[in-house]
């Protein structure tokens, strides 16, 4: 088994005209979802993010920490939350992701983590 991380990527203007009816039903549709793989036995985690505005970078390679405000990344998109999934191959993450992008009705980029060292 491999574990993917399922991340949701998106900018502000795409959630800028959702109606709060319509956020209700994405995060009852997410819920679904995260029911549905918790019972598929793949669930390792997931969370949604607050805003990027509210992250702080910190930079502690120098001799004192440096923390600025804000998103690292100056772009548009943003990661929003994220699944943690533990599955045999791409193929099957690569289908959890589809049904994850449906129920955020957003995109989803797919990545394996790296494996443990020997």
């Amino acid at each position: 088994m491999t574990q993917y991380l399922l991340s949701v990527h998106g900018s502000e203007d795409d959630y800028a005209e959702i109606t709060p009816e319509t956020m209700q039903e994405m995060f009852a549709a997410v819920d679904a979802f995260n029911d549905k793989v918790r019972e598929a036995g793949i669930w390792v985690f997931a969370g949604g993010l607050e805003p990027a505005e509210t992250a702080t970078v910190v930079d502690g390679q120098g001799e004192t920490p440096v923390m600025t405000d804000g998103p690292y990344l100056e772009t548009k998109e943003h990661l929003g939350g994220f699944w943690i999934i533990d599955v045999r191959d791409l193929d099957e993450a690569l289908r959890w992701a589809a049904e994850g992008s449906k129920a955020c009705q957003g995109k989803v980029e797919v990545r394996p983590f790296q494996a443990e060292p020997a």
